[in-house]
């Protein structure tokens, strides 16, 4: 994309949502430059402010999912704090919440009577297991929806429990990327009709989505279990391998012109052609491989393997990422505040960044806007409404 290309520029977005998937549908939105309006509730506010370390008031947690965000404070139980929650909304082309199914329509926000009271706001409800079903009411976690969505089952090794997945796959991948995606698609539909849309994001569902080509192959008779799909381990030439320095190698040497290349480089030719062999042939294939690879130090079969392009790079830990040429190359990283910041491949490469907002920073100028004097504010703030 262009440097400074913000296509979200003009939108107003005002979230409800705190920790993970909500904020992070915002940030996306935010780096395109939508004006992104934080409404939290004035005691104690998004609970990932408090997950530790610290950076000053706030946590790098919540500092990494809320950049070039306003901070409001509202409290929605307090008549008051709903009145101008529904006059920020005048002004606003999207609403996205993440509350339990039910507390907003409890609260006065009720899907009928937003739509109907602003018939082109778009707006967006992320759940665990969506606005509807049996297990609306229930509280989750990515664990959970993992779970629940199948996804879970397929991670891991043959013969091991499953493993969860070292980030929040449900919440940012089932919840957040569906989230942003819809609502703007829901913004271009609006331009050419002028109405607004509902959207009911369950995060199950989401996660459910990714296992579209497993759910087909299964219904087609290829019963894999853990650890034996093609793409999950099941092939000698698609698989993690240790090294004898305790580190990893990825192994994706799909083609066959990569593996036999690969195995050609590394002195395996007698696997040359059994790279996508399955069952307990592929296992000892695997397990050959596996030995040699065992061998020797990570450094040495990447320095071996560097100018060979055959798909197999090594396994990097954090602090590698962080000084990876291909990363910087990119300029994926910035710092904001004492924090590393990672732009995502929606964020503008040369935008200039504001840090997240302390807790109730913009009521002023966000309240301001909307008619509220420094001696109603300070009024509000004392009864606990802002």
């Amino acid at each position: 994309m262009g440097a400074n290309e913000r296509f979200l520029e003009g939108v107003r977005v005002v979230d409800l949502t705190r920790l993970l998937p909500g904020p992070f549908a915002t940030l996306l939105m935010a780096d395109m430059g939508a004006e992104v309006i934080k409404v939290e509730d004035p005691m104690g506010g998004d609970y990932a402010r408090y997950y530790p370390p610290m950076v000053g008031m706030s946590s790098a947690f919540f500092h990494a999912l809320n950049r070039n965000k306003r901070g409001v404070t509202l409290n929605l139980k307090d008549e008051r704090g709903c009145d101008l929650l529904r006059r920020l909304l005048e002004s606003a082309d999207v609403l996205i919440e993440s509350f339990r199914p039910g507390v907003m329509a409890r609260l006065g926000f009720g899907i009928e009577e937003l739509r109907q009271a602003y018939p082109s706001l778009v707006i967006c409800s992320i759940s665990g297991y969506g606005q509807s079903g049996p297990k609306k009411d229930e509280a989750g976690h990515d664990a959970n929806y993992l779970a629940l969505a199948g996804v879970l089952d397929r991670n891991g090794r043959r013969g091991d429990p499953p493993h969860i997945p070292g980030f929040q796959l449900a919440d940012i991948g089932g919840g957040a990327l569906y989230a942003a995606l819809g609502v703007t698609s829901a913004l271009f539909r609006r331009e050419r009709t002028g109405e607004g849309a509902y959207l009911d994001i369950s995060m199950t569902e989401g996660a459910l989505s990714f296992l579209a080509p497993a759910v087909a192959r299964h219904s087609a008779g290829d019963v894999d279990e853990r650890g034996a799909g093609m793409l999950s381990g099941g092939l000698p030439c698609y698989r993690v391998y240790p090294t004898s320095d305790g580190r990893y190698l990825a192994v994706g040497a799909l083609e066959p012109k990569f593996w036999d290349l690969f195995v050609e480089t590394i002195g395996a030719e007698g696997l040359k052609g059994r790279g996508m062999t399955r069952g307990q042939e592929g296992r000892e294939i695997a397990s050959e491989l596996g030995e040699m690879l065992a061998a020797k130090p990570l450094e040495y079969w990447t320095e071996l393997l560097e100018d060979v392009d055959v798909c197999v790079e090594p396994v990097l830990e954090m602090h590698e990422v962080l000084e990876s040429e291909l990363h910087r190359a990119r300029q994926v990283f910035f710092e904001l505040n004492g924090i590393t910041q990672v732009r995502t491949p929606l964020t503008p490469e040369e935008r200039a960044h504001e840090p997240a907002p302390e807790q109730g920073a913009d009521n002023a100028r966000v309240f301001g806007q909307l008619g509220v004097d420094d001696e109603e504010l300070a009024g509000l703030r004392g009864d606990g409404v802002v």
